[in-house]
C-alpha cells in the first residue's frame, strides 16, 4: 500500500479521495461475507480490470501481487492445516483482492489529498479530543518512514553480508537501534519546531 503514485489522467484517477477511501472500506468489509470462490474471483477481475482503466503498468502490478505470494501462500497454508482447501482459497482471494485495491487507492490517489480527506473525516471528533491536524502528521511520517525505515534494514543487511553474515536474525539489533536514533533526531527536530 506504499507505492508511489501514478500520475495519469483517467477516470480512477479523477475519483476523490474521500469516495475512493470509502468504497475501499465499504468493499474490504463486503469481502468478508462473500462465500463464493467463483464470485470473489469476479471480484479479483474487477479490481484488476481497474487497473488497467487507471494505466496501471503491468509490471507494477506483477510487482504487487509478487510480493503478496509469500504472506498469502503462509496464510492459505495456515488455513489447510486448520480448516480446509475452499476456505484457504476463499481467504486468499478475499486478501489478495483487498490489497490490491488498497493499493490501487494508493496508485491512483495523491497522499496530500488522503491526508486532507482524513482530516476533514476526523474534524467532527474535535470536541473529544482528536486533534485531526496531529493526525493527518502522523500519517504523513508514517507513509514517509516506512520506505527511509525499509532503506536501513538494506543498509544493515549489506552491512552483515559484507561482514560473511547471511539470514540472521540479528539483524533486528542493530536496525533497531538505527531506528530509534532516526526517531530521537525527529522527535527533537518536532520539539524545535513548537510541535509537542
Amino acid at each position: 500500500m506504499l507505492s508511489l503514485y501514478h500520475d495519469a489522467a483517467t477516470p480512477v484517477h479523477t475519483v476523490p479521495a474521500g469516495a475512493k477511501l470509502l468504497v475501499l472500506a465499504v468493499t474490504g468489509t463486503a469481502l468478508f461475507f462473500v462465500p463464493s470462490i467463483l464470485w470473489l474471483a469476479v471480484a479479483l477481475a474487477l479490481v484488476l480490470g481497474l487497473y488497467a482503466l487507471a494505466r496501471i503498468p503491468w509490471r507494477t502490478t506483477a510487482r504487487q501481487v509478487l510480493a503478496l505470494i509469500p504472506v498469502l501462500a503462509l496464510i492459505m497454508f495456515a488455513q489447510i492445516l486448520f480448516t480446509d482447501r475452499e476456505t484457504a482459497l476463499l481467504v486468499g482471494e478475499r486478501l489478495l483482492t483487498l490489497v490490491l485495491l488498497a493499493n490501487l487507492v494508493t496508485l491512483t490517489t495523491r497522499t496530500t489529498a488522503m491526508i486532507e480527506t482524513i482530516e476533514r473525516a476526523l474534524t467532527p471528533l474535535k470536541p473529544l479530543g482528536v486533534r485531526p491536524d496531529r493526525v493527518g502528521l502522523l500519517i504523513a511520517m508514517t507513509i514517509r518512514f516506512i520506505p527511509v525505515i525499509r532503506a536501513q534494514a538494506d543498509l544493515v543487511r549489506s552491512a552483515q553480508r559484507a561482514r560473511g553474515i547471511e539470514r540472521s536474525t540479528v539483524f533486528l539489533i542493530p536496525l533497531l537501534i538505527r531506528t530509534l536514533r532516526m526517531a530521537d533526531g525527529v522527535g527533537e527536530a518536532l520539539d524545535a519546531r513548537g510541535l509537542d
